[in-house]
């Protein structure tokens, strides 16, 4: 009798059972407030468009159109790319379904496309939030509803459309229920994480001098995640700036790990891929630095981009190449270091053509253009400036004497021969144009080295480049034919590279070793390439949608392949085409090298359980955490160790492997 529902488990009523629970779930769910069509002050454009006139209009096609009931009649606003339409709905709702009409112009349906609903509790709808995006055109002349799933109450909502639509729209309906709401559920715009800005002024940023005033939100993992701070945006980058998809620079107010990001840093950056119709070249060859055990490579990850309630499409979520933990991680400067070690370090250069167009720049004594990045321009001490500018000439010196090669007297003592020759193995797999066109390369304090790395922009790479196309028909090195320097950089790498004959020695050495140990090799890059290109599908789609670049040559584009499907094809060819080139190039055998190295470990995990066979019996073996911490130790031909699911790095013959433990 304590059982409410015991009449459930009455054999006489058995029959009903189903009829029974399906009549319990839509009391349940009709008991859920669905809530009503709300009204309030329509807000907005205050001007129409009139298109009979051509002209702004106070009575024809203004706001209070999109609400008055009649399918006939439709807002058009006066901005061709910042009008928008709403309500002040007095207090706030949370928002459950939203209704919308096109416009009965014969270009109604196309201008709602990719149209944004947005609600915020600001009236300037600078913490806005996405409700809905429009991905289909709406039909004119009837009402298309979309459910919402947003939890937050919003006093404030409102439609606007992408930039030229004048967001045009015949009637609007937003639905919900008066309460305080919750911060359970938000919108993502597809499977990607969604990052939205909104600056204080409404207007989006124009270049890379202003930070605008920006309220930065992220949301994630389905809606469920969201981090919110203020902060500013601008613009970044120097040739993907002049694109019409804009590259943005934002920087929090406080430290934060976005999308659970290795470093907690302030400044992070947008990558806009314009150029690279696969949206994933960075993304690979980021991947590919990993692999090639560069000692940091930029985190990044695909996402959607909202700007001031405008959809703006797939970009790359990524580091800022700055001095932090899990970046770049050297010693931090300040204006007390200007002798002594202090002086010596943390310095971040670039390489770069452009580096004229910044505020802190040289040009060496064999007239290579360098950057200081670090320390900052509004920082850096004159002492510091000297000191990085004659270190710096001191290494391309160095290159030119007598004893040049010489281990302790020549220019190895001011390179980390590895660290160059990992960032040109990544440049030249890669197929980048741009590889010494921009190179970033540091020093740290109590360290006489510079180190090359990381690597960075990538969106002429992989075959991207009419200069450059087909880049395996080209008999050297892409650096060497047809690839762009900054200065007399290329005569620099010459001298590493190919008048060095031990350094090329080397590098043919650390290529085998990458491409039989670390992933280095058609299949696992062209799975790579796969599993970005399935997870940025929806994405793509929109982004096309929103900058109609598939068929047109952009940048420097060297052909049409028609198709998202076909721009990935040609990635996926050209890593086979070009693995097989470098092989040659090298002079890399698998046979010969398996030869050289003799009988490898086999790595099993049999019940959580290591055993390693493949070599003699009784070769020891250390399991190590992530983090380092020893875990276990074994020995070969051996029962070895229980571990813990997770991953663990085992070590043996002086090589290390990660294993998964499931």
């Amino acid at each position: 009798m304590n059982n409410p529902f015991h009449f459930i488990d009455s054999p006489l009523l058995w029959r009903g059972r189903g009829r029974l629970l399906l009549l319990f779930i839509f009391v349940s769910l009709s008991a859920l407030p669905q809530g009503r069509k709300l009204t309030g002050t329509v807000i907005g454009t205050s001007k129409g468009y009139d298109y009979d006139r051509g002209a702004n209009s106070s009575t024809v096609n203004i706001r209070d159109w999109a609400f008055d009931g009649d399918l006939s009649t439709y807002f058009a606003g006066s901005s061709t790319s910042n009008s928008w339409v709403g309500l002040d709905l007095k207090k706030p709702y949370v928002i459950t379904k939203v209704g919308f009409a096109a416009g009965t112009r014969s270009n109604g349906p196309e201008r709602t496309q990719l149209g944004l609903f947005e609600g915020a509790n600001q009236s300037d709808f600078s913490d806005a939030l996405p409700l809905f995006l429009i991905k289909e055109a709406a039909p004119s002349g009837e009402i298309t509803y979309a459910n919402v799933g947003v939890s937050r109450a919003f006093r404030y909502v409102r439609y606007k459309g992408i930039n030229g639509s004048r967001s045009t729209m015949a009637e609007l309906e937003f639905w919900g229920y008066t309460s305080e709401g919750s911060d359970n559920q938000f919108y993502q715009v597809t499977n990607l994480p969604t990052v939205v800005i909104h600056t204080a002024s409404g207007s989006d940023p124009v270049d890379k001098v202003n930070e605008l005033e920006s309220h930065i939100s992220v949301i994630s993992d389905g809606g469920k995640t969201i981090l919110q701070h203020d902060g500013t945006s601008r613009l970044r980058g120097n040739n993907s700036m002049t694109h019409p998809k804009k590259p943005y620079r934002i920087k929090f107010s406080e430290k934060q790990r976005p999308l659970d990001a290795p470093a907690k840093a302030k400044k992070w950056t947008l990558i806009n891929n314009y150029g690279d119709k696969t949206l994933l070249r960075n993304c690979l060859a980021f991947e590919i630095s990993r692999r090639m055990g560069i000692g940091y490579t930029p985190w990044c990850r695909p996402v959607d981009v909202i700007m001031n309630g405008e959809y703006k499409g797939c970009y790359q979520f990524c580091d800022a190449i700055d001095i932090r933990k899990h970046r770049i991680d050297i010693h931090e400067m300040d204006s007390t270091c200007t002798e002594g070690d202090l002086l010596t370090g943390g310095y971040l250069i670039e390489i770069d053509a452009y580096a004229s167009k910044e505020p802190k720049y040289f040009n060496s004594t064999r007239s290579t253009p360098v950057t200081v990045k670090y320390p900052d321009d509004d920082e850096i001490t004159t002492e510091q400036f000297n000191y990085i500018r004659s270190y710096y000439n001191t290494f391309e010196t160095s290159l030119y004497k007598t004893n040049w090669k010489d281990f302790e007297q020549g220019y190895r003592q001011y390179l980390n021969l590895p660290s160059f020759q990992r960032h040109f193995l990544v440049g030249e797999l890669s197929g980048n144009t741009d590889t010494y066109w921009s190179t970033y390369m540091y020093k740290d304090r109590y360290d006489t080295q510079f180190y090359v790395e990381p690597v960075w922009d990538f969106d002429l790479a992989f075959e991207n480049d009419n200069r450059t196309y087909p880049i395996c028909n080209q008999t050297d090195y892409i650096y060497r034919t047809k690839g762009s320097s900054a200065g007399s950089f290329k005569s620099i790498v010459d001298r590493i590279i190919i008048t060095d004959t031990e350094s090329g020695a080397n590098l043919r050495e650390m290529w085998a070793n990458v491409r039989y140990f670390n992933g280095i090799n058609t299949e696992e890059l062209q799975a790579y390439v796969d599993s970005v290109a399935d997870e940025l599908m929806e994405s793509q789609r929109l982004n096309f949608i929103r900058w109609p670049i598939m068929n047109t040559k952009v940048h420097q584009n060297p052909k049409l392949w028609g198709s998202y499907e076909a721009e990935v094809k040609n990635v996926r060819d050209y890593l086979s085409r070009r693995i097989v080139w470098m092989d040659n190039k090298l002079k890399y055998n698998v046979q010969e090298f398996e030869d050289d190295i003799g009988p490898q470990p086999e790595i099993h995990i049999w019940g959580r359980r290591v055993f390693i066979g493949g070599i003699a019996g009784g070769t020891p073996y250390n399991v190590f955490s992530t983090q380092g911490a020893l875990e276990a130790q074994g020995t070969s031909g051996e029962e070895g160790p229980l571990l813990s699911p997770g991953i663990h790095i085992i070590s043996i013959n002086g090589q290390a492997c990660k294993v998964l433990v499931r």
